[in-house]
């Protein structure tokens, strides 16, 4: 059949399929970020483009069509963490510095990553505060000194370590006029010819401070405007004439920054809850005041190019401004980092942003709550609904599989109930919850969970009654625990396939079984047993119990500082027999340990394939279903993972993908298995056709739970077999000897728990 008549075939065979399936996921085996670009901190351009700076991330806008690329380590760069950014004048080459001392450089959209002052065996603080570009020199101002970069060999060409007696000096920022570079530093302002023999030393730098009019003590900003060098120095601005230092500005505000841009000194200022940009002349008066309630909220630094003001603000992101309007430029986003709980439902992520210190304290982490659908971020906090300014720290969610709705713990500030027309209702005061009984006010909402009669179980942190249930008719019960605990403690709540409630009970306090018996009104039967470390007492790894999870046979996943523990008859907790936690061996290299020994298991999800991902403070781990092998391990070093700090770990069931917060953010990884069904339900083969020189996975999406699934020709000569995971089979496309197929149509053929097998779609090759 000639190429462009099978390629017509394709399109009608898959047309349908590609209607139906708008799958919004990366492709099998791909990750994606989901950083915050609502808190930019600095900002950098020319008149074509506008870099921006968060945190966590960089992205650009040109200007010309406004189009958006975002940068990240998912997609290039070295790290998380941004400490720094600067840009050529031309805007070829931007310079990113971290918080680790890595350094890249971005040219053309290739990344130059430069590790020798992150591995230097320097010792001291190598913070990069500041980033001076001057041709094809980088000029780093670190905690210990300046720091060189060779913009064309992308390595250090020299340090200069300047404190008086050549000891390590915090500098803040550099410059220079050409004649001279100035240095901002912990000593004073510094001053150094730029053709001197030897920067290194530190008799090449002379201190300016304590003459001339400039007092003694730290400078934190140093710029040139109009040939006039510009000091920032306890919250006032002053500038040199003819050597000699006079003020020039300063007001009750707190100046955040200094910048020189396009002929304009703009300095960005605080006071109280309030930021704003002043343009000033050489004189110091006032030429323009730009504020706004939104988008000056907390200004971090405002360039001017094009006829435009750009402004990074920490609070409200990225925003232009001209002629009395103000336009925002924020990429959809969560708001912050998510360090509170994540669950996916109806193929939403639900977010929380709250958290809680190690001893279960409040952060007042006011964030709020994050919704992902449709490859759309939704932000529920006082910005978007001022409610939730009295709702901090949302630390637990649980989704309403009847209702539809999902209700949100926030801890200190109560319970809310999110309806699925995105009405909201509050449970604090005047409501069944309690308030801790150590801090009255303080309605802390640490777990929840729906049994399986939509029954809605909820710990409350603190109480005198700490576990309570929203029946399904609406009415409330609350329980008290029958063991003594310090502060009521209770966290993180999951149910078993017997309606057993699992609750964490934090700080050390092991684990809670609670059976309610026959009804949930009558207390006369309810059933307790605390699960803690020790044969006898429930036999866990440890009494620090910070997760658990319940897999596909039932089995209860406990994951603790100390390693994981599972419960492998629940069903049998209050018979004669009970029911204590299992210790897995397993055997690594050529030692055999408990599973996860010596690891802090801080999340548990289960996959559709009943495959469990593990969050440590090293990492993500994959492990099969019984945990008795290793399949894969991220980590910040060998993959895009954000960082090594693995707060929560949720999964789509639908899509496989697999979303894990960390410490510096959300990213999320395409996995091979989905959840499965009983029969084949439109079954969807990606990407279908199948284009010339693709190498990646093709996916067989929505066939029989766990169902062998195989690959044949027309004629019905098998190419390939596997079993799905879960829902989905995946495949290399490559025969059973590892050959790449040919051009053609192949059929899709499944067999299910009766061996009984039938198409149910096929897939189409097109090789070059």
């Amino acid at each position: 059949m000639p190429l462009r008549l099978l390629f017509l075939y394709c399109l009608a065979l898959v047309m349908p399929a590609l209607v139906r399936s708008q799958v919004q996921a990366p492709p099998i085996g791909n990750w994606r970020d989901h950083l915050p670009y609502h808190q930019t901190v600095q900002v950098a351009g020319t008149a074509e483009k506008i870099w921006c700076a968060t945190p966590w991330s960089i992205f650009s806008i040109d200007i010309a069509d406004n189009n958006i690329d975002r940068y990240s380590k998912v997609n290039g760069l070295s790290e998380a963490g941004i400490s720094a950014m600067g840009l050529q004048e031309t805007g070829d080459k931007l310079v990113i510095g971290y918080n680790n001392s890595r350094v890249d450089v971005l040219a053309d959209k290739v990344v130059h990553t430069i590790d020798e002052i992150k591995n230097s065996p320097v010792t001291g603080d190598k913070t990069i505060h500041h980033i001076f570009l001057a041709g094809q020199q980088a000029y780093l101002s670190t905690g210990i000194g300046i720091v060189v970069i060779n913009l064309e060999k992308y390595e250090v060409k020299d340090t200069y370590v300047i404190g008086s007696t050549g000891s390590k000096i915090g500098v803040h920022a550099l410059t220079s006029d050409g004649a001279f570079f100035y240095a901002a530093t912990a000593e004073g302002l510094k001053k150094a010819p730029v053709n001197g023999n030897n920067l290194a030393d530190f008799r090449s730098w002379q201190n300016l401070s304590g003459t001339n009019g400039l007092t003694t003590g730290p400078v934190t900003a140093v710029t040139v405007f109009q040939n006039n060098l510009v000091v920032l120095k306890n919250d006032s601005l002053f500038t040199s004439l003819n050597g000699q230092w006079n003020f020039l500005y300063a007001n009750e505000w707190t100046i955040r920054n200094i910048t020189i841009s396009d002929n304009k000194l703009l300095v960005s200022e605080q006071l109280n809850t309030t930021g704003r940009v002043i343009a000033l002349s050489p004189q110091g008066a006032v030429n323009e005041i730009i504020q706004h309630p939104v988008f000056t909220k907390e200004v971090r630094q405002a360039i001017y190019t094009a006829g435009h003001y750009w402004i990074a603000d920490s609070l409200s992101g990225l925003s232009q401004y001209a002629a009395g309007r103000f336009e925002s430029f924020i990429p959809n986003s969560p708001y912050s980092i998510a360090t509170g709980l994540l669950q996916v439902f109806n193929n939403t992520l639900w977010a929380g942003a709250g958290a809680v210190t190690p001893n279960w304290e409040p952060v007042q982490n006011k964030d709020g709550l994050y919704a992902f659908t449709l490859d759309n971020w939704t932000n529920l906090n006082k910005t978007t609904l001022a409610l939730m300014d009295s709702f901090p720290d949302i630390v637990s969610i649980a989704a309403d599989p009847a209702e539809e709705g999902v209700w949100a713990g926030s801890f200190g500030g109560g319970l809310l109930h999110i309806k699925p027309d995105r009405s909201v209702q509050t449970y604090k005061q005047n409501s069944p919850l309690q308030p801790a009984y150590f801090a009255p006010g303080s309605y802390r909402v640490s777990g929840l969970a729906f049994d399986g009669e939509s029954n809605l179980w909820i710990a409350n942190y603190g109480a005198n009654q700490s576990i309570a249930v929203r029946k399904k008719d609406g009415s409330w019960r609350s329980f008290f625990i029958p063991y003594s605990i310090p502060e009521n403690a209770v966290g993180q709540i999951v149910v078993d396939d017997v309606n057993q409630k699992w609750i964490v009970a934090p700080n050390g306090n092991g684990l809670f079984c609670f059976n309610h018996g026959q009804t949930i009104d009558n207390p006369g039967d309810d059933l307790w047993k605390w699960y803690r470390a020790g044969k006898g007492n429930g036999n866990l790894p440890d009494n620090q119990v910070l997760s658990i999870a319940r897999d596909k046979n039932g089995f209860i996943w406990v994951g603790t500082r100390r390693g994981i523990g599972i419960i492998q008859c629940p069903q049998e907790v209050f018979t004669t027999t009970g029911c204590e936690a299992v210790l897995p061996v397993v055997q690594q290299d050529n030692f055999a340990g408990y599973l996860f020994s010596g690891e802090q298991v801080q999340c548990i999800a289960v996959d559709g394939a009943d495959r469990k991902w593990i969050g440590t403070q090293n990492g993500a781990w994959l492990i099969s279903a019984d945990g008795a092998k290793t399949i894969t391990r991220f980590t910040a070093s060998n993959s895009p993972l954000l960082s090594d700090d693995v707060r929560q770990i949720a999964i789509d069931g639908n899509s496989g993908e697999v979303f894990f917060a960390t410490d510096k953010g959300i990213c999320s990884f395409r996995g091979t298995a989905t959840e499965g069904n009983t029969s084949n339900t439109n079954v969807l083969a990606f990407p279908n056709p199948v284009p010339p020189g693709y190498t990646g996975t093709i996916a067989i999406r929505g066939v029989a739970n766990n169902a062998i699934v195989k690959i044949a020709e027309l004629d019905g000569r098998l190419v390939f077999q596997t079993r799905a995971l879960g829902g989905q089979a995946i495949w290399n496309g490559k025969d059973y000897k590892g050959r790449t197929i040919s051009t053609g149509v192949y059929l899709v053929l499944v067999s299910d728990d009766n061996k009984q097998e039938k198409t149910v779609t096929k897939i189409v090759f097109i090789k070059k």
